[in-house]
This record gives C-alpha cells, structure tokens and sequence, in this order.
C-alpha cells in the first residue's frame, strides 16, 4: 500500500452516486494516509446507491463544492452513479473545479458515468479516456479517444468503467500521488 501521508483528495458528488465508486476510493486512499474530503452540490448528506436505484447509504459532505480550493488539494476524484454524473456535469462549479485541476496537472480520476462531466467541462477533446460504455458515442463526440479498458492513465487523467475496475482506478490514483 502506497503511503499517502500528506496528501489531500477531495471527490466531488451529488446525490444517488454509485455507494462503491464513493466509499472505495474514499476509504483506501484514507486507509493509504491520505486525508480524503468528500463535497457535494449541496451542504448536508448525499444519498448514495448501487446500480443507481438501490439506496445504500448517507454520506455526510465535508463542504459544498464552493467550499473545494483546488489550490489545498493534490487530487480530485469524480465519481459515477448516472444520476450524479447527471447532476454534476450541469454545475457550473464542478466543471470549473475537474478545469482548475485538469490545468494544474494534478491528478483527476474520474469512473463509470463521471466522465460526462469532462465532456460538458470540455476536457474530453483530445484524450484517452475510458467510461461506462454508454457515454463512448459522447466521449467520441467531444473529440475524446474513448476505449474499452480496465484503467486508462493520460498525462494527470485517470479513468475507469465500472465499480469492477475499482481495485485499477485506486491503484493508478495511488501512483499518480506517490
């Protein structure tokens, strides 16, 4: 296990986010030393689910996404969950935090039906990146390189289909802080 002491995450939600795409980052990388900080759209609790229609869990949110500096953190995880990939690609904050981080250079890892907030964000256009197959026509649209891979790393973009590729996204997230 890499030793992340030191290191801040924050990952970015709304509600009915896929349980595992939240939990399992948040709690290995924590696990990892890292201090990990969750914020959704709105102060409060995010209601989350597996295969976006069976409720989970509360989670209660750190802050709310005007709260997120991008400035204090060294990574920023979006998850999936369709509803919250939904909601989270219309925020205009949250596609300008995955823009301040995506030009810092600093890593963005982003699951399953995240990615559709980097296409309304205009960050797909020139990229190798991976998603839920059913966002790939969007991904091809936006000018991204979609392919059907466990884990996709390009340049400080880290991708991944599905909770299955949940141990690879991890993983290459851990990379990328160490």
């Amino acid at each position: 296990m890499a030793d992340l002491s030191g290191r801040t995450v924050a990952i970015i939600v709304a509600d009915f986010i896929e349980d595992a795409e939240l939990v399992t980052p948040r709690d290995e990388l924590s696990a990892a030393g890292a201090e990990v900080r969750v914020y959704g759209v709105e102060a409060g609790s995010v209601q989350t689910v597996e295969g976006d229609t069976d409720p989970k869990q509360q989670v209660e949110v750190d802050g709310t996404l005007d709260d997120l500096d991008v400035a204090g953190i060294d990574a920023l995880v979006v998850p999936g969950g369709t509803v919250n990939a939904d909601k989270l690609r219309v925020e205009r904050r949250a596609q300008e935090i995955v823009r301040e981080v995506a030009e810092s250079g600093k890593p963005l890892a982003v699951i399953c039906h995240g990615p559709w907030l980097l296409v309304s964000a205009g960050l797909a256009k020139g990229r190798r990146l991976t998603s839920y197959p059913s966002l790939a026509t969007d991904i091809h649209n936006a000018g991204g390189d979609w392919v059907d891979e466990e884990v996709v790393v390009d340049g400080n973009l880290i991708t991944s289909r599905n909770p299955g590729d949940l141990p690879a996204f991890v993983k290459a997230l851990q990379d990328a802080l160490t």
